[in-house]
Order: structure tokens, then C-alpha cells, then sequence
């Protein structure tokens, strides 16, 4: 009867112990997403883009998909503009960035990063079709030294638009 009783406690507490694991391992992987609960950030919920980084940890080489719902897309687009603030330290791989529909790249005609003016500049090889939701994909990224969050706004060039970009919406990256 004894035994009986202190393999139960056992298995009781196995089954407890790895609930609280796999809890704690679903609440990380949900952490570097958006949209989520975000309370005062000073962007409007409608402008609020989402976006998924692969670790979200500082000092450390990642990976960005920045997300644009095709609603955001009114028109042929032929430049995405991602403009970051000052005190961003991070590096961009401007050679492994994508822009991605339907999980499929589109060419690229040139990318430039702007160091000076915090900004990049994707331009496409063909326009992109309005309603289209794409994804920007920025690979080899080298997160800041020092944690925060990072208002990374995105804006388009639009085929046959007076040549300023139009804002699109903001991605609100949290780097632990």
C-alpha cells in the first residue's frame, strides 16, 4: 500500500512538472510575435503590424518576418521603406533580405540600408499586385547589444504615386 501510494506522488508530480514545461515553453514561443497585448505604445491597434522573430534576444544573430495584410496594399506596389530608430543598434544583411507572397520571394532589384537616416529601402524588380499580403523577411539580422523595444514603421512607394511613401503601419519589436 505504501509503494502504491508513493508512485502515484510521483507520477502526479511528473505529469505536473511537465505541464509546467511545456506552458512555459508555448508562453516563450508566443512572446517574439505581435499582435498581442500591447498597452500604451502610442501606435493605434489598426496600425499595428505583426511580425515574428526567430530568438528576439540581444547580441545574437535573428531573423525578421515583418508582416503587411494585403488591406494595407491599395495599390501597385514598387518599394517598401522600413524606417528604425536611432538608438537601434543592430546590423542588416542587405544581401539576405526578401520579400515574400504566398511563402514565394519575388525578385529584388536593389536593397539599400541608409545607416545614416536609420532606413531601408526594398525595391522591387516587378510591381507587386495591390491586396497582396507580404511578408518582409530579413535574414543574418545582428540584434542590438542592449534590450528594448523598437518601432520599426514600414511605408510603400506605390506605381504612379507622387514619389513619397505612404505609411503603412508599425512593428513593435521587443528584443529581451
Amino acid at each position: 500500500m505504501l509503494l502504491e501510494k508513493s508512485s502515484v506522488r510521483r507520477l502526479a508530480s511528473a505529469i505536473a512538472l511537465t505541464g509546467c514545461l511545456f506552458t512555459g515553453v508555448q508562453a516563450l514561443t508566443l512572446a517574439d510575435t505581435l499582435p498581442g497585448l500591447t498597452i500604451f505604445s502610442g501606435v493605434e491597434r489598426q496600425n499595428q503590424l505583426s511580425f515574428r522573430l526567430d530568438y528576439g534576444k540581444r547580441d545574437m544573430w535573428d531573423r525578421y518576418r515583418l508582416r503587411i495584410p494585403g488591406n494595407k496594399l491599395k495599390a501597385k506596389a514598387i518599394q517598401f521603406n522600413i524606417t528604425y530608430p536611432d538608438y537601434y543598434t543592430g546590423k542588416f544583411d542587405r544581401d539576405s533580405i526578401e520579400v515574400r507572397v504566398n511563402n514565394k520571394a519575388l525578385p529584388l532589384q536593389q536593397v539599400t540600408w541608409d545607416k545614416e537616416n536609420h532606413s531601408l529601402q526594398i525595391y522591387l524588380k516587378e510591381p507587386l499586385e495591390p491586396g497582396k499580403s507580404v511578408e518582409l523577411v530579413l535574414n543574418n539580422v545582428k540584434n542590438p547589444d542592449f534590450g528594448g523595444t523598437y518601432y520599426f514603421n514600414a511605408s510603400v512607394l506605390s506605381l504612379g504615386d507622387v514619389p513619397l511613401p505612404n505609411y503603412l503601419g508599425t512593428w513593435i519589436l521587443s528584443i529581451d
